[in-house]
Parts: C-alpha cells; structure tokens; sequence
C-alpha cells in the first residue's frame, strides 16, 4: 500500500536526474550549430575572397591585355627601328665608300689638272747669279733665241733677241738678252749695233757677272771700226773695274798689243 505513495517521488527523483542528461543534449546541439554556422561564415569568406580573386584577376587580364598589346607593338615598333637604323647603316656605308671614291676621283682630276696648268706657270730660274720668276711662253723664246747663237744663226739669233727684248722689256733675261744680242751681232759684223748695245747693257748693270766680258767685245768691236783711241779707253776702263778676272787679263794683251 506504500508503494502508491513513493511513485510521485521516483518520478521527481527520475525527471531530476534525466535533467543533466538533457542540458548535455542541448549544449552538444549548440555547439553544433555554432560549428555550423562558423563553417558557413568561413565558406562565405573563402566564396567571397575566391570571388575577390576571381574579379581581381580579371580585372588584371583585362589591363593586362592592352599592355601586353602595347608590348606587342612596342616590340614590332623597335624590330622595325632596328631595321631601319641597319638599312640606314648600310646607306651611310655606301654614301662612305661613294664619298671616298668622288674624293679619289677629284684628286685625280686636280692632279691632272695641275699637271696641265704646271707648264703654264711662272716659272723659277737661276741666270749669272740671280733667280727670278718668268712666264713658260717667255722661257721657251729665250732659250730658242739662244740656240740659234750657240748654233751661229747670228742673223736670226739677232731678230729674235730683239723681238724678245720688245715683247718683254721687263724681263729678268734682259741683261742676257742685251749681252747676248751684241755679241750675235758681232757674230754678223755689224759692229756699230753691237757697240750700242753692250753700252747699254754695261750702263744698265756694271755689277753683272758678264759686265767685264761686255767691255772687251765691246773694244773688240771698236778694234774693228779702227777706232783704236775707242778700243784703248775701253780697255783700260776694263782694267780698272774689273781687275783680276779673265776678261782683264785678255784686255791687259789686247790692250799690249795696241800699245805695240
């Protein structure tokens, strides 16, 4: 009859005790839903961060691709520069050698030119101890004038020392032309014009080497007009300007020989 009454309290002493057991079973139940709940915040973050990425990088590859174009036709642009600076080399090559050879061809044809020109230049020459200047056309006439005196031509040796002595009265050859033209006029006797001129070439430079041999043609010219009073007196001025050379020791004879 007892038993009736210790029921309530067995159900009491059960629920207390089923009361643990319970509160584990929601805690559990929490802990999962947190779990849960973590690992869907944490599948969002990667979502969202793999959606970050993905918008990142697509953002890159849509910059990137105008770059890499600009790259692209950089690259072509400098392929092209590099071709052009080696066809620009190759013409500064050949411009070189064209250059060198119109520089090669202009020396030769200066040089031929010169070579042309050369003969028509004054020319230096060294006569009776002096040096001067004188034109090739002038050259060529005295130096013909003169073979005909060493050929004996006098007649035409005197024609053309004359003709030369008009054509160029400023010659540095005058003082040749002048002793030369009395002597081929000796040469065809004609005495009274070699007297003239060795007079004139004697007044015109008594410091020639040739002077002294001018004064004895010129006696020797006298001698031959019997013009011995003239021979005499152009001896002895021999004598006395011109001591000591060739021309006076002939004199000193030529002049003996008139006193005799």
């Amino acid at each position: 009859m007892k038993l009736p009454r210790l029921l309530p309290f067995c159900l009491l002493l059960a629920l207390a005790l089923s009361q643990p057991a319970r509160a584990g079973l929601f805690e559990d139940e929490d802990a999962r839903k947190a779990i849960l709940d973590l690992r869907a915040k944490l599948q969002q973050s990667e979502d969202a961060q793999r959606q970050r990425a993905e918008q990142l990088s697509a953002l890159v590859q849509e910059q990137l691709g105008p770059l890499r174009r600009s790259m692209l036709d950089l690259n072509s642009q400098i392929d092209g520069l590099r071709s052009e600076i080696a066809k620009l080399r190759g013409q500064n090559e050949q411009l070189a050698r064209d250059l060198s050879e119109t520089q090669r061809k202009l020396n030769d044809q200066l040089q031929a030119f010169d070579s042309r020109l050369k003969p028509m230049e004054p020319q230096k020459v060294a006569l009776d101890g002096r040096e001067f200047q004188v034109e090739p056309e002038e050259r060529r006439q005295y130096e013909a004038a003169m073979g005909l005196v060493r050929r004996g031509d006098f007649a035409e040796a005197t024609s053309a020392l004359n003709n030369f002595a008009r054509r160029y009265p400023a010659s540095g050859y005058s003082d040749s032309v002048r002793f030369w033209l009395g002597n081929a006029q000796y040469g065809k006797r004609d005495y009274k014009d070699a007297i003239a001129s060795f007079k004139a070439f004697i007044s015109g430079n008594p410091e020639h080497p040739r002077a002294g041999e001018a004064l004895l043609a010129l006696a020797n010219c006298q001698i031959e007009l019997k013009d011995v009073k003239g021979a005499r007196r152009s001896l002895e001025d021999l004598l006395k300007a011109y001591p000591g050379t060739e021309a006076a020791q002939a004199g000193k004879e030529r002049l003996a020989s008139l006193k005799s």
